[in-house]
């Protein structure tokens, strides 16, 4: 599970070009990292939309945002390239940081129970410490959220 103050965990895994991604590639940069469940769902290409049109704000703040789910690096290369995403997205099929994060759940819907990721975001800062967590994450005005936590630790 995620904690404020506590280190996030590493990681190395492939984005929507099959380029790799560690959490030490980011050291010394603020990074948001948002878990969300699947490739070109409404919630999820509005979220990911979100974070694209906010890419200038993050930068300005020395922020980068990365996203995560299970879906193939296939999926995430044909989701960029259709929405025209600005985003780097990781592909966990093996749910490695998934399950390390906490953020690969059992859920319910319409009386079925299965596993899925609970939309979640975490603020990494500089020296790889969680600053905050939101979980079970609304999308409307999530990005906002987050940009402003980002501009009030930054002071």
């Amino acid at each position: 599970m995620l904690e404020t103050g506590h280190p996030f965990p590493p990681f190395t895994l492939p984005d929507q070009n099959g380029q790799e991604h560690s959490l030490k590639d980011y050291d010394g940069k603020w990074l948001v990292i948002y878990f969300y469940p699947k490739d070109n769902t409404s919630a999820c290409t509005l979220e990911a939309q979100d974070f694209t049109a906010h890419t200038a704000d993050f930068n300005k703040l020395g922020a980068q945002v990365i996203g995560v789910s299970p879906d193939s690096v296939k999926s995430h290369a044909g989701f960029t390239a259709k929405k025209e995403l600005g985003l780097t997205l990781l592909s966990d099929p093996e749910h490695t940081l998934l399950e390390a994060a906490g953020v690969w759940r059992k859920k319910k819907m319409y009386g079925r129970e299965y596993m899925g990721v609970v939309r979640t975001t975490a603020l990494i800062d500089p020296k790889g410490l969680v600053r905050e967590v939101w979980s079970n994450v609304k999308v409307p005005g999530h990005v906002e959220a987050v940009l402003k936590t980002i501009n009030e630790l930054k002071g």
